[in-house]
């Protein structure tokens, strides 16, 4: 079996900032033309992006994807939203975690998978505030832990 190559184009580092995440799982998109051209320059922006469950269909609302500079008429909103591609029984169990759980639906990142547009998508779970500073105090100790011990090593 051929392993397929990924790149990645977009990361959304406050969504693990803002968010546990619970479990990720691998969606597709859809995409106009000029909205892939644009993303294989890397205009997209996966900040404050959430998504929603609207009719039993997934969609992702927030993604800016910057219009192509030579696509003219053919450009889409790049504010609109966009469907996610899973089966029906994957988005209906998110649904009821959703519902029940209070969980929310952040997209993590987005990466080619082949000539594919591919969105990980995180059931998450959000931080406290005390949470929050939490994880920044144990990241500042871990790169002080570093420092010294790289230090050591070339004394």
């Amino acid at each position: 079996m051929q392993r397929e190559n990924t790149k990645t184009i977009a990361a959304n580092r406050k969504a693990y900032h803002d968010y546990f995440v619970i479990e990720s799982y691998e969606t597709g998109i859809e995409l106009f033309g000029t909205e892939v051209k644009s993303i294989r320059q890397g205009n997209v922006n996966l900040k404050d992006c959430w998504c929603d469950i609207k009719n039993g269909e997934l969609f992702v609302i927030g993604m800016h994807i910057s219009p192509y500079e030579k696509g003219n008429i053919f450009n889409k909103d790049p504010l609109r939203e966009r469907k996610l591609l899973m089966h029906r029984r994957e988005i209906a169990k998110l649904y009821g975690q959703v519902k029940q759980m209070q969980y929310t639906l952040v997209p993590l990142s987005m990466y080619f998978k082949g000539s594919r547009v591919k969105i990980q998508l995180g059931l998450c779970k959000g931080k406290k505030q005390y949470d929050k500073r939490d994880d920044i105090a144990k990241r500042d100790a871990k790169r002080d832990i570093d420092r010294t011990m790289k230090e050591r090593s070339r004394g």
